[in-house]
């Protein structure tokens, strides 16, 4: 039963104050009419005996103390979801804002997801293919995963998230249903419009669900875009029996909203004025990403986050990185060399790439062939160490080989264009052509049968 307030005690900020409030629950909607004609929507984010503070999602603008008629719903926040949500543009609390309608269907859910018995969850296994050689060979994305990107202000995530969006499959010959929930936080409306046009032009946008928050829309609604984007990735997993990945950018936008609403609560700050809770509040959008027993479909994140200051361990990127199962690292000095996408693959990894790669998934060689570039490139970093300091010419045959080794790396693995979407096998190939550029007896991470298999085998020229 919908309780009917009127006025309010005090306006702060996104916040405002209701005193006198009888059975509310924490995380109840609420619906404000200011003035007799203007509606805005909140919901309840902290309760203290009478007291009840709320967020308010369209911004406290024209809101007084007098003017305001607040109505509790008595329910959470929920979203109508529907399998035509896909092709469809929505703003941060899941309304439609591209022009073709509202979304009819009686089916709406909790935007905070329904508990999930952790016995039920199934192992992720098997692979989503990106047609991005440095993610699909060597840090490769398992179906269930969550694996997020860390940039940095001025790196282009946003184009490789859009590449990711066009090209990203379940591999060649599969026909499972596969579908992209793509959620953005806080970015300028250039960046929407690249996002938007990039996808139609691509013909991908009939199998995208977008939600924009947009960089001048409030600040709380920054919060509710992810929850609302991975309830959609939800339904259409478990009850449309479809596998889905999430993109979710940029989750710092969603931090920083945090740090702000919870400055304006009064809260005691922790680490870098970020709210204690910081570290929960991120876990429980990670969580939902992953694979039910009984359900044909899978959940699949691949947030994104920029690191200010290119610092890795600040607090979002290391409390993401204790959730999460790996990171794809994008490297400043890459960029600078003019290398696309510039991942950086030493500090990247895929902790659950062995569960989903090999004979029967990818190709048998796959895990060796990754394994060993890892391993060589790593050398290449002590050649140009040895190189700054005694000069090239003084290194010797092998250290040589080795330098030559990671210019093609960078340029013909790691780098690739924008518009190119590359297969596993093709990936593999070339990294093959790579290892072929060092001796044999080098190559120690690979087993001796896939090494008479392979090494000798005519691939791919690379000049």
């Amino acid at each position: 039963m919908a309780i009917e307030y009127l006025g309010l005690s005090s306006v702060e900020g996104p916040l405002v104050v209701l005193e006198g409030v009888q059975d509310a629950f924490y995380d109840e909607i609420v619906e404000f009419v200011v003035d007799h004609k203007t509606k805005k929507m909140g919901r309840i984010v902290e309760l203290n005996e009478d007291k009840a503070i709320i967020q308010v999602f369209e911004g406290t603008e024209n809101m007084s103390l007098d003017n305001t008629h607040t109505r509790l719903m008595g329910r959470p926040m929920e979203v109508t979801v529907s399998p035509e949500m896909l092709g469809r543009t929505f703003n941060g609390i899941g309304q439609p804002i591209d022009d073709m309608g509202p979304l009819i269907s009686e089916d709406k859910r909790d935007v905070n997801g329904l508990p999930l018995n952790p016995v039920r969850r199934e192992y992720p296994r098997n692979y989503i293919q990106t047609g991005i050689s440095a993610i699909d060979g060597l840090t490769t994305l398992i179906r269930g995963q969550k694996l997020p990107i860390f940039s940095g202000n001025g790196l282009p995530h946003d184009q490789l998230a859009a590449q990711i969006v066009k090209q990203a499959s379940l591999g060649d010959g599969s026909d499972e249903p596969f579908a992209v929930v793509f959620g953005a936080m806080g970015v300028k409306h250039d960046v929407a419009d690249f996002f938007q046009k990039t996808f139609e032009e691509s013909g991908v946008a009939d199998h995208v669900c977008m939600f924009l928050n947009l960089a001048n829309d409030p600040v709380v609604e920054r919060l509710i875009t992810p929850k609302v984007a991975l309830t959609a990735a939800e339904y259409l997993a478990f009850d449309c029996n479809m596998h889905i990945l999430v993109i979710l950018t940029d989750m710092t936008s969603f931090a920083e909203a945090m740090r702000e609403v919870s400055s304006s609560k009064g809260e005691i700050p922790s680490r870098k004025g970020y709210p204690g809770y910081l570290y929960s509040e991120l876990a429980t959008l990670y969580e939902r990403a992953g694979i039910i027993e009984g359900a044909e479909g899978s959940v699949t994140q691949l947030p994104i986050l920029t690191m200010p200051n290119d610092d890795i361990t600040h607090p979002i990127p290391d409390l993401t990185g204790y959730i999460t199962e790996g990171q794809i690292v994008l490297d400043r000095a890459l960029h600078g060399q003019g290398v696309y996408p510039p991942v950086n693959v030493l500090p990247s990894l895929s902790r659950l790439m062995k569960d989903g790669i090999g004979e029967g998934y990818t190709r048998a060689d796959h895990q060796a062939v990754a394994n060993q570039l890892f391993s060589s490139y790593a050398k290449v970093g002590d050649a140009r160490a040895l190189a700054s300091v005694i000069g090239e010419d003084e290194l010797s045959a092998l250290d040589k080989k080795y330098l030559a080794f990671g210019k093609k790396f960078e340029k013909y693995f790691v780098g690739q264009r924008e518009d190119e979407n590359r297969t596993i096998i093709d990936t593999l190939e070339i990294g093959w052509s790579l290892l072929r550029m060092l001796p044999r007896e080098e190559l120690d991470r690979v087993d001796t049968k896939i090494l008479d298999e392979y090494y000798d085998k005519q691939g791919r020229v690379l000049e």
